[in-house]
Order: C-alpha cells, then sequence, then structure tokens
C-alpha cells in the first residue's frame, strides 16, 4: 500500500512532512531519512486508529493530480511510503483458503507490482473492502461503538473521542 508524503524544508528548520490523504497526519526530522522514517510511523498510527474507531480507510488514488498541484504542497518534495496494511490489523493470525490458480496468479502479479507480500496484499483488499460495506452500512465495530460517560461534561462518548478531548485539553495546559 503506497500512501503519497510530501516533504518540505525551510532554511533553519527540521524537514517536515505531511500525508494529504490523512488529514491531521504528520511528522518532522532531522534528516529526509529521519523524516519519511517518522511519518512511515505516524502513517500507521494513524491508520490503526481510524480501524479501532471503525473508520474507513481512505481510497488513496496515487495518480490523482489535484493532489499533487495543490497550493499548500507547492515547493515539497513527493515520495510514496510503502505501508505493509497487515502491520495495521494486530497480530496475524495464519489461516488456509482456497483461491483459484489464476486469481492467485493475479493477486502475486498485483502484490508484486505494489512491492508487497501475498498477504499484504490480500489484507489491503480486505481491509479496503470491509471499511466500504462498514461506511456504507453506518456500522462501527465493537471498540467504538462502547459510550464511556465524560466526568467533565456529563455527556456519552465513544472511547476515542474522549480520548482526543482528553489529549487536546492536556495539550492545551502546557501550552
Amino acid at each position: 500500500m503506497f500512501i503519497p508524503v510530501v516533504i518540505h524544508k525551510d532554511p533553519g528548520s527540521d524537514f517536515s512532512v505531511a500525508v494529504p490523504d490523512l488529514p491531521g497526519c504528520f511528522s518532522a526530522g532531522d534528516t529526509i531519512e529521519e523524516a519519511i522514517a517518522m511519518v512511515q510511523e505516524a502513517i500507521e498510527l494513524h491508520l490503526e486508529g481510524m480501524l479501532a474507531d471503525g473508520e474507513p480507510l481512505p481510497n488513496i488514488d496515487l495518480e490523482d493530480e489535484a493532489r499533487y498541484g495543490h497550493e499548500d504542497y507547492e515547493g515539497g518534495t513527493w515520495f510514496l511510503v510503502n505501508l505493509d496494511p497487515s502491520k495495521l490489523a494486530g497480530k496475524a493470525k495464519r489461516i488456509n483458503v482456497t483461491i483459484p490458480e489464476h486469481l492467485l496468479e493475479q493477486i502475486d502479479e498485483a502484490a508484486h507490482r505494489e512491492q508487497t507480500t501475498r498477504s499484504g496484499f490480500l489484507t489491503t483488499a480486505a481491509m479496503t473492502r470491509v471499511s466500504r460495506h462498514q461506511a456504507s452500512n453506518g456500522i462501527k465495530d465493537k471498540a467504538s461503538s462502547r459510550l464511556l460517560k465524560d466526568s467533565t461534561t456529563g455527556k456519552f462518548t465513544t472511547k476515542s473521542s474522549r480520548a482526543q478531548r482528553s489529549a487536546n485539553r492536556a495539550g492545551k495546559k502546557s501550552a
């Protein structure tokens, strides 16, 4: 799974990295190599959070010209971060499936083109399909459907939205 990122370097600053397809996902580093490594981790954490919240994963179109021509990314350098989606879904479990031979050959060719493994390719395909199904049917996973009572507001919220607000409040206190 390739995810486009754009790197900027202003004089006297670190290399900053934005992920246009994942709003709010960004990172930085002293060197380009460090910035790319850091943004890879940021992407993994961002996508894991989306999965935990039952949100659909983005459908990333690498040929979307609007992304590359956007004024916010002018002067930046574009990179593709190769992410193995099988690492996102928690602990891997070995399974045995039966697939027609011609389809397996097509899967292997596509995985090779995307520079991933067969498992990574199938995991991406399954996650994309499940995310679309959940989004079109308004389904959230069990983890995100649990409600908690927020002691500060008295309102019921999901665990993830409560954690986000707590993080936001902590950031305001330290600012």
